[in-house]
């Protein structure tokens, strides 16, 4: 029951078509074009399009006169219930319009003018593109950086409100006069507000705070999702950003980030409920047809029975699944999958427990079905060293426990031959665990606190999930975990899942160490800090992991700018070789230094020497913090 449409590709990046006709304003505009096609109508499919296009816009009430192809290994095929023929055919169909369902048509159109029905007219999706004001590449439509899309969970509602905060990082690759077009749904998909938020001319900050865009635009109570479009832009068609939750009292905090714009048919990593917790997956449609009763669906991982959700989701709208409801039977530390079915962006959860009333919010990540066991990463030792290493905070123990869980994050993964490594912030091994060679159904979490039985001598440290193959299984290389952490006195609670990389070595292996824009290896950093307002402070986790030895330190520069791009202060650290540093915003920028950064100040973490991996969170009086993982550009 997946949508059959091309989202992703990890050879060649995302697809753009989807987005194309997917977008809320392309949307309804196509659905004011098939309204208005006069019968019969013959479809010509010069790229193959149509099964997609219908995918996401109903067909069914088209009258056919046929459907037509141009590539004769393709005649015979079924689509939309018709067999294609020739398109040298199309004179004799009898049909009133000739629908393409083509961006950038004009040749496919050129080409088969002289086999038009007498008084056929030609329709194409051209006539439903978005203004050329809106295209960062006017020339190209299904360029992929017309389409730097991406969707928010956005809510402010019942004392709970949201704030996302990124940067105008296109302009630091040139861009000028970047704008986003801005759409907000609400539960049931209905647009709320639509509106055009300009970004600053250089690489300031951009925020979008939910009761600012409330008031701003005179809107009652609202959960739903906000689309963000951004206009010419140039070096990345992603829109990144770090999400945080807040509420009317300090006790409501937490974080999560973007949503990766491309839908996937599966997610993994979703944690079922601890004793005390309610689990709710906010499933988000990204597109403008329903969500039919039965396409999302539930499942133990390693497991194959699969739970349906039996309820149609509208277009673009919200739903709040609690997944004990589907179920019931399932507890911490054991794992859920979702089959999404193409259906929606990187979902969100929310864990609220039931006694205390706290909540936090994260997200799964997208499991791929395109990979196998890859014998190599276990015969490059010699070469690689650590090679994939998946590396996670251990925050200061006196005041955190924090805990590991490795999660199965591909269909090929049948075993996850790991073990935990933890490292002091000087880099040296304190103690490791080894999980032996688990299977795709365990539920075996590790407690740090028990591992280091106190030996942190600095009382915060971080841990690396790698590759362990003494017990035997296989790898694929993408290795993921979920972290998770708890502040002992108020019992708040805030967890991070991310997957493992190749750090700070001169070979590469298949597209690792990642770069942030280019080819491999990825050997820099620049990492983006949102800082929470005051009176929060801010705290930020960095890691130095390398697969092999590198740099005996860093060579980091902490860059506070303030709203609008500017550089205000700067300091300079130096992390060893496999180590760490945790610090805080107030401890190491002043209060002079934070009074020059003025409103929505930032900081760029920058290293021309290594790969760094950061963790943020805001911290308050209250016991309350969020955390999650760092995007970079």
């Amino acid at each position: 029951m997946a949508l059959a449409i091309e989202t992703f590709s990890n050879v060649t990046g995302g697809f753009s078509f989807f987005k194309a006709v997917g977008h809320p304003l392309t949307a309804r505009r196509i659905s004011d074009l098939l309204a208005g096609l006069v019968d019969p109508v013959a479809i010509y499919d010069p790229l193959g399009l149509t099964m997609p296009f219908a995918e996401i816009h109903s067909c069914g009430g088209l009258n056919l006169a046929g459907v037509f192809v141009q590539d004769v290994e393709r005649i015979g095929e079924t689509v939309l219930g018709e067999t294609t023929r020739a398109v040298t055919e199309l004179a004799d169909s009898g049909a009133r319009v000739v629908f393409i369902p083509a961006f950038d048509a004009e040749r496919f159109v050129d080409q088969i003018r002289h086999l038009l029905p007498e008084g056929a007219e030609i329709m194409t999706l051209d006539s439903v593109r978005l203004d050329d004001d809106m295209l960062s590449a006017p020339k190209l439509y299904l360029d992929p950086i017309n389409f730097a899309t991406n969707f928010a969970f956005f809510r402010d509602e019942d004392g709970h409100h949201t704030r996302i905060v990124t940067a105008n990082y296109w302009a630091g690759y040139g861009a000028k006069d970047v704008w986003m077009w801005c759409c907000l749904f609400d539960y049931n998909g209905a647009v709320l507000a639509e509106w055009r938020e300009d970004l600053p001319v250089g690489v300031g900050s951009v925020v979008f705070d939910s009761q600012e865009v409330r008031a701003r635009l005179g809107l009652g109570a609202f959960t739903g999702q906000l689309f963000l479009h951004a206009v010419n832009v140039s070096g990345h068609d992603v829109v990144k950003y770090a999400l945080d939750t807040y509420g009317d009292t300090p006790d409501v905090l937490s974080c999560t980030h973007d949503a990766n714009a491309w839908p996937s048919d599966r997610y993994a990593g979703l944690p079922a409920p601890a004793d005390g917790e309610k689990v709710v997956l906010w499933v988000q449609n990204s597109h403008p047809c329903p969500i039919p009763p039965g396409a999302v669906g539930l499942n133990r991982m390693g497991m194959d029975d699969i739970a349906r959700l039996e309820r149609e989701i509208p277009p673009f709208g919200s739903y709040a699944l609690d997944i004990a409801k589907l179920l019931p039977e399932l507890a911490w530390p054991e794992q859920v999958e979702i089959r999404a079915g193409k259906y929606f962006v990187r979902p969100r959860y929310e864990i609220f427990n039931v006694e205390s009333g706290r909540s936090r919010i994260s997200h799964p990540n997208v499991e791929r079905s395109d990979l196998k066991a890859d014998p190599r990463i276990s015969e490059l030792s010699n070469l690689l060293g650590k090679s994939f290493i998946l590396p996670a905070p251990v925050l200061p123990i006196t005041r955190f426990s924090s805990e590991a869980l490795a999660t199965p994050m591909s269909t090929a993964q049948n075993t996850l031959p790991v073990a935990l490594i933890v490292y002091a912030p000087d880099g040296q091994e304190v103690t490791r665990h080894r999980f032996g060679c688990l299977l795709r159904d365990h539920d075996a979490s590790l407690s740090i606190d028990g591992l280091v039985n106190g030996s942190l001598r600095d009382g915060f440290g971080h841990m690396e999930l790698v590759y362990d193959f003494a017990e035997g299984g296989e790898a694929d290389g993408w290795l993921h975990g979920l972290f998770r952490y708890r502040e002992r006195n108020s019992g708040h609670a805030a967890e991070t899942s991310f997957g493992a990389h190749i750090f700070n070595t001169v070979l590469t292996y298949r597209n690792e160490p990642q770069s942030y824009n280019g080819p491999a290896p990825g050997l820099s950093t620049r990492l983006f800090l949102r800082l929470g307002p005051a009176p929060d402070d801010t705290m930020c986790h960095l890691i130095y992991p390398a697969s092999t030895p590198w740099y005996e330190t860093s060579d980091t520069s902490l860059l506070l700018h303030d709203g609008e791009g500017a550089e205000v202060a700067a300091q300079i650290v130096n992390i060893p070789c496999g180590g760490s540093l945790h610090w805080h915003y107030h401890d190491v920028f002043d209060a002079a230094d934070r009074r020059r950064a003025g409103k929505r100040p930032y900081v760029i973490i920058r290293d021309g020497t290594c790969r760094l991996f950061g963790y943020h969170g805001v911290i308050n009086g209250s016991g309350s913090f969020s955390f999650d993982h760092m995007f970079g550009f």
